[in-house]
């Protein structure tokens, strides 16, 4: 079976480039003017996709943690519950986005934390479903999640590579629409706590399957290298503003790096290249100044033979003899005076006589 999965006619798979993620959350604030706004920067950015988070609050937390007080820099409630609901968009504002992101030409999709945000999504025709690394052990959801027949893309931070295939298990009979991401889940994460090899990995325990990484790291440069090992999703947080309130922005990346993130990964693409190692059209120029080529060292008179102090090397590297010949010629005779600087030719002597 082909490692394929379509996401709203984009193909992903390792022959196309990177499929970009740029992950809003909840760092619209809960302002969807401002959700606006970040859709189009990051779609001027080159990404492939946007992504929001939905959950039913009081059905996903308890009343304890809902009501639990939450008085800090970066709250918008004065409880975890309220916090919570303040930055949460609902059926009018999701209506809104779906058709101006339509309106935009970029993707529209959403985490699901819960049952009820799950059917949500699905009611408004997202195209795909994510699932939080907090949900790979989830296996009720994963396979409620699984039956709507979705894409689905599952986040695997803090998991075991055991976790991970209970989860492909337990999907997989149901949806087979599924890509797998590496994911460390810290916010943020350092690069010696991402682990890429764990992508390597997972492409080789689950050969039908897309991977790709969640990369909750602060730069650049990661995603690229997760690329080379494999990865063909990349989610990265994205922000207008690192400096705004809320636990995701500082690690998110603004429109400057996240559009440097999209043209590294198309780089990243075409670098790989055939694996075929052969020249190149653009090198036979420069590899004519700078190869070298055996020359004459000094004046040789036809009969002699060659020596050491006969030779030397130079460019540029325009016909005659590479200097990986120079042993095989030591010893032969020349058949034609030479002159100091002359380039050497094989028919110019005979080689294997002394």
């Amino acid at each position: 079976m082909a490692r394929e999965l379509i996401i709203d006619q984009y193909t992903i798979n390792d022959e196309n480039d990177c499929y970009v993620i740029a992950e809003i959350g909840h760092n619209h604030q809960g302002n969807i003017e401002t959700a606006k706004e970040m859709f189009r920067s990051a779609m001027l950015c080159g990404v492939n996709a946007v992504k929001l988070q939905k959950r039913d609050n009081k059905s996903l937390f308890t009343k304890a943690m809902y009501n639990s007080p939450y008085e800090n820099e970066n709250s918008f409630g004065p409880t975890y519950g309220l916090h919570r609901e303040a930055l949460e968009f609902g059926r009018p504002e999701y209506s809104e986005l779906i058709a101006y992101a339509k309106q935009l030409g970029i993707t529209l999709f959403a985490t699901a934390f819960d049952f009820n945000s799950a059917d949500f999504l699905a009611d408004l025709n997202m195209p795909a479903i994510k699932i939080a690394s907090a949900d790979l052990t989830n296996t009720p959801l994963l396979i409620h999640i699984a039956r709507l027949q979705k894409p689905m893309i599952l986040s695997t931070g803090g998991g075991t590579m055991t976790d991970v295939q209970r989860a492909y298990d337990a999907i997989m009979p149901i949806n087979s629409q599924l890509a797998i991401l590496q994911c460390t889940a810290g916010y943020p994460v350092e690069p010696e706590d991402m682990n890429l090899r764990v992508i390597p990995a997972l492409r080789e325990q689950f050969k039908d399957t897309v991977i790709g990484l969640s990369d909750h790291q602060s730069g650049i440069a990661m995603a690229a290298v997760a690329y080379t090992l494999g990865a063909r999703i990349v989610e990265k947080h994205f922000t207008l503003n690192r400096a705004w309130k809320g636990t995701d922005q500082a690690f998110s990346l603004e429109a400057p790096g996240l559009r440097r993130l999209v043209r590294d990964l198309k780089r990243a693409r075409v670098a790989m290249g055939d694996g075929i190692k052969h020249v190149l059209p653009k090198e036979e120029k420069p590899m004519l100044k700078m190869q070298k080529k055996l020359v004459a060292a000094r004046d040789v008179k036809s009969g002699q033979s060659l020596t050491m102090a006969d030779i030397c090397i130079k460019s540029p590297g325009v016909e005659g003899i590479p200097p990986y010949y120079l042993d095989s010629i030591i010893g032969a005779t020349v058949l034609r005076d030479i002159k100091e600087d002359d380039i050497l030719m094989f028919d110019w002597f005979v080689i294997g006589k002394r």
